[in-house]
């Protein structure tokens, strides 16, 4: 396995085993030591080209307890911000020995040109470019509905613990909210479409992508009709991206409000869902718009339980990469 740039790259074989290794990750993460030698003596540089969080810190953990050295390098304050070309740092990055580069980038496209110019001679993963691709939250997603809703929905998970071995065939999904701007959407319905769930995408028309109709999945405009008559066992609320909604929200929306009322994730439609179904959001919140804090904070939600398993899956990430099976090398995961 040389790069993870796309959720659609992913075998189903290639998608359960990096679940389970993410299993066997989080098993070591709740011993008094939490730190592997693993990749020791290996580089990872973590590329952000926007702002993030919980993603750079997720993948900085996950490359440490892995006892790999990081750099992070951020646009903001480098030799990007004085007109360097993405080839230019890649270049630098190679010169210094980067085992690994994990790239967010504004562009799409970016993180699979880095991984195929010949510019570097590290393994890529994809933190996010543009409105694409985000596997690793995808992975992190399916991971954490595979833990609660596995053996519901296949059987093949015996105890209902990690779900080792069980894809999600069974399960049905709701991915709600701006679906448009959102590469975590797009990751989330070619991973969990390859893992055997239905997924039901519910958004405004307006934030519906064009073309929507060849993605494997669903489309609704009803939330309401999609909880009652399609009951799924998971909902993805997804954040409202205003950021990216140059003509301001007034032009995908009347109102936040309006967009609330029809759209949103609060406690009367929370009462509605069934009593396994979980709650899922991938931050950061706007809280009050595509959800209300009640939801957020309820006992179905699972929003800082996907946080804690990204550590997790970004190890099981690094490690097949950088020291998986050999045979595999020169293959994008």
């Amino acid at each position: 396995m040389k790069h993870l740039l796309s959720t659609a790259d992913l075998s189903k074989e290639e998608a359960v085993g990096l679940l389970d290794t993410a299993a066997q990750m989080a098993a070591t993460q709740s011993r008094e030591i939490k730190k592997l030698p693993t990749l020791r003596g290996r580089t990872v540089v973590n590329l952000f080209f926007e702002d993030s969080t919980r993603t750079r810190i997720s993948f900085e953990t996950a490359a440490k307890r892995l006892s790999a050295d990081v750099i992070n390098f951020s646009a903001k304050g480098s030799s990007v911000s004085k007109g360097e070309s993405l080839k230019d740092t890649a270049l630098t990055l190679h010169a210094m020995g980067a085992d690994a580069v994990v790239v967010r980038h504004w562009a799409s496209g970016a993180p699979y040109q880095l991984a195929h110019a010949g510019w570097l001679d590290a393994a890529v993963l994809n933190a996010g470019d543009g409105m694409h691709m985000h596997p690793t939250q995808a992975l992190l997603d399916a991971y954490t509905i595979r833990r609660h809703l596995a053996a519901r929905g296949s059987g093949l998970a015996g105890d209902g613990g990690d779900g080792v071995g069980a894809d999600l065939s069974g399960l049905r999904v709701a991915i709600v909210g701006d679906v448009l701007h959102s590469r975590v959407a797009r990751a989330n319905v070619a991973l969990l479409r390859t893992l055997g769930a239905e997924v039901t995408l519910v958004a405004p028309p307006t934030l519906v992508p064009v073309g929507v109709g060849a993605w494997p999945c669903r489309t609704s405009y009803d939330l309401d009709a999609t909880l009652d008559e399609w009951r799924p066992d998971a909902v993805m609320m997804l954040r409202v991206q205003r950021e990216r909604m140059s003509g301001g929200s007034g032009s995908f929306f009347p109102s936040p409000l309006e967009y609330s009322r029809y759209y949103g994730l609060d406690a009367r439609r929370l009462a509605r869902l069934a009593d396994h179904a979980i709650v899922m959001h991938p931050g950061p919140m706007n809280r009050g718009l595509e959800i209300s804090a009640e939801a957020a904070d309820s006992d179905k939600a699972v929003i800082v339980e996907q946080v804690a398993n990204g550590i997790a899956v970004r190890m099981a990430a690094l490690y097949l990469l950088m020291a998986g099976d050999s045979s595999a090398e020169g293959n994008d995961l």
